[in-house]
């Protein structure tokens, strides 16, 4: 029945669900701080992520944050848990300000007595809060930890003086923290520039000028980065640089395992090894021309993938489930489950192969771009070597997900030497010789979006750190005292 009040869509009820277990937080406390408007709805939202629970133990399923809890109920097992407590010599953490409540329980379960343990972190580049991470267990790690030692790296290696002078004066107004202050190795160094422009087209063509007086410098493009907000903070930035015909590239838009093609192939590897995971079907049959959601639904329903059984039961249903499909793809949709099972005698590797190739055609005709996605599907084929099974390589691609064109925002404009585009949270961990960050201006940075609690506005100042400790030798921040919106 309609509902007079909107119901969070998908996307935020798993963020939700995934925000409560990583925080170990009741499902109350989480809606009333990410979604305030809906707390009406916390019972039918608490019997959906009950559902999602079940329906991925009925379907042997499991997802990021079972990996964790899974983990968590292993090391804790008054038998399992000494096992494996005993095989471990050392444990370092990095990046321990990105930690949640729910990794910090697994940490105290593998060293109760907190030894030996070391863990590094910076509690002034804790950014990722929408992940249920807060900087606030590093701070208190001596409390979970009493016998561990604190030592405070304060020489910095990458950054001149001046720009570590801003950055310290960043962290200085934060109102917890460990207040270090950063010292460069070396002397000298230009002071940063805090550049205020009449608008957005003023604040790109001054970017545009200072990125070529850089490279008459000597500084190369490649050396240089433009680091935004928000992914959509560069589109005026982008159609300049390309009238302008500087060679750019962007980072901070679609990771490689979203892309759709990638995710295709992915579903292939899993009901290889299991045609029971009702999820794999319902996506690979919207991929066939003319099947919606409706029509993949009944095939499923028809193969009876949640009833007890064999793959080969499931398999055996097959014929009676195509006959729900429309005519014309009937040979598309039998050669892709002809190719789902495994040769007498044919490898894996040879089996991931003749997948891809079995997907191929669908790809080229239900997707854009297709030989670079294609190019992606290869990867994942080189993937399939040397696993037991191909679920295995699926696990191992979700895990660990390779760098290819699928980690491009958009098409990259390359040649011998281009510039880099990034979103701050992207940048995290690299550097450059010359940074110059845009829109550093209120709504932009900090983000609008996240100033509903002291937390999000104290998360923004972090963020803003990041950008600032980036460069090597030039920073400069841009203010444009104008916007223009377009409707």
């Amino acid at each position: 029945t309609a509902t007079a009040r909107r119901f969070p869509r998908k996307a935020t009820l798993l963020d939700l669900y995934s925000r409560s277990v990583n925080t170990q937080r009741p499902l109350s406390e989480v809606l009333d701080e990410v979604a305030p408007w809906s707390t009406e709805h916390l019972d039918a939202i608490a019997a959906i992520c009950r559902e999602y629970v079940s329906r991925k133990r009925t379907l042997g399923l499991v997802d990021f944050d079972d990996l964790l809890l899974y983990w968590r109920a292993a090391a804790c097992d008054p038998h399992l848990g000494p096992q494996l407590v005993a095989e471990i010599d050392h444990i370092c953490v990095d990046e321990y300000q990105d930690v949640n409540a729910l990794q910090v329980d697994v940490l105290r379960a593998l060293r109760p007595d907190g030894q030996p343990l070391t863990v590094v972190g910076d509690d002034s580049q804790a950014v990722y809060g929408f992940r249920g991470a807060s900087p606030q267990h590093l701070l208190d790690i001596d409390q979970v930890f009493p016998s561990i030692a604190t030592i405070a790296l304060e020489g910095n290696y990458r950054s001149t003086q001046p720009i570590l002078a801003v950055a310290n004066a960043v962290s200085d107004d934060a109102p917890a923290g460990f207040l270090t202050r950063l010292r460069a190795a070396a002397g000298g160094g230009d002071r940063p520039r805090l550049v205020q422009c009449a608008d957005e087209d003023n604040q790109v063509d001054l970017v545009c000028q200072q990125v070529l007086a850089h490279r008459e410098e000597g500084i190369a493009l490649h050396d240089q980065a433009v680091l935004v907000r928000a992914a959509h903070h560069s589109d005026l930035l982008e159609l300049e640089l390309s009238r302008r015909r500087i060679p750019y590239m962007k980072y901070g838009g679609l990771r490689f395992l979203e892309a759709a093609h990638v995710k295709d192939l992915v579903c292939l590897y899993r009901l290889a090894d299991n045609f029971r995971d009702v999820l794999a079907w319902f996506r690979l049959l919207q991929l066939i021309e003319g099947i919606g959601p409706v029509r993949a639904n009944r095939v499923v329903e028809t193969l009876g993938v949640d009833q007890p059984g064999t793959d080969a039961d499931v398999l055996l249903r097959w014929p009676l489930a195509a006959e729900h499909l429309p005519p014309g793809v009937r040979d598309d949709a039998d050669a892709l489950v002809r190719a789902l099972v495994r040769g007498e005698g044919e490898s894996v590797a040879a089996h991931g192969s003749r997948l891809r190739d079995a997907l191929v055609p669908l790809v080229e005709r239900a997707y854009d771009n297709a030989e670079a996605r294609v190019a992606d599907l290869d990867v994942l084929v080189a993937a399939a070597q040397g696993v037991a099974c191909l679920s295995d390589a699926a696990a191992d691609l979700t895990l660990e997900p390779p760098n290819s064109t699928g980690d491009l925002a958009g098409p990259p404009v390359i040649d011998e030497d281009w510039l880099v585009i990034s979103t701050i949270h992207s940048a995290k961990g690299l550097e450059w010789d010359a940074v110059h960050v845009l829109n550093a201006a209120d709504g932009n940075i900090p983000s609008d979006m996240a100033l509903g609690s002291k937390e999000g506005l104290e998360e923004e100042r972090r963020l803003f750190y990041v950008a600032v400790t980036r460069p090597r030798r030039a920073l400069h921040v841009y203010v444009p005292l104008r916007f223009h919106y377009r409707t």
